[in-house]
């Protein structure tokens, strides 16, 4: 990418993928942004479990009813997990990380999508948390906000249309309302 303002109109959530994989830099550089991921007093609450198989990303993908199919086609998921008892604000700090991770794969090349996991449910209404803890063996005292899909774009997106820009969603000053 040319600039950060490049790569936050470029970027749009992919849910299709192609079957190429994802060398081994594109992998570490993905992990490395994830790990610089700022957090709150530096607590670090956040951890990270990288999934490429394709069985499991075909078991994870089924996580919710809708919206997790993109893990089933991607390369590459990385769950976001984080720990309460480091940081009171760990959905922050994981969000952020999430959002670190979808910006690096931008600036790689690739696409990328948010699937959320916190407060959703499986088909059988098991929560979705529980469903992606129980499949990876994830500790108890880790909590699991999303699964971010990567891989190769299957389809390009027209970037961000900055006509679309909600403007009145902007207040100076004070909160004005609007009618």
């Amino acid at each position: 990418m040319n600039s950060f303002q490049e790569l936050i109109t470029k970027r749009r959530s992919t849910r299709k993928f192609t079957e190429e994989k994802l060398n081994p830099e594109q992998v570490e550089a993905i992990l490395k942004a994830a790990l610089k991921s700022p957090s709150s007093k530096s607590k670090t609450p956040w951890q990270f479990v990288v999934i490429e198989d394709k069985e499991q990303l075909q078991k994870l993908s089924q996580c919710k009813p809708a919206g997790s199919k993109p893990i089933e086609g991607c390369s590459l998921a990385i769950i976001v997990l984080a720990d309460p008892l480091a940081s009171d604000v760990w959905i922050e700090d994981a969000s952020i990380a999430s959002i670190l991770i979808q910006l690096e794969a931008e600036d790689l090349g690739l696409g990328s999508c948010w699937i959320q996991i916190r407060e959703r449910f499986t088909a059988d209404d098991t929560s979705s948390e529980d469903y992606v803890r129980e499949l990876f063996d994830i500790p108890l005292q880790l909590q699991v906000l999303s699964v971010i899909a990567i891989g190769h774009k299957a389809q390009e997106r027209s970037p961000f249309d900055e006509e679309k820009l909600q403007w009145e969603k902007v207040h100076i000053g004070k909160y004005t309302y609007r009618d």
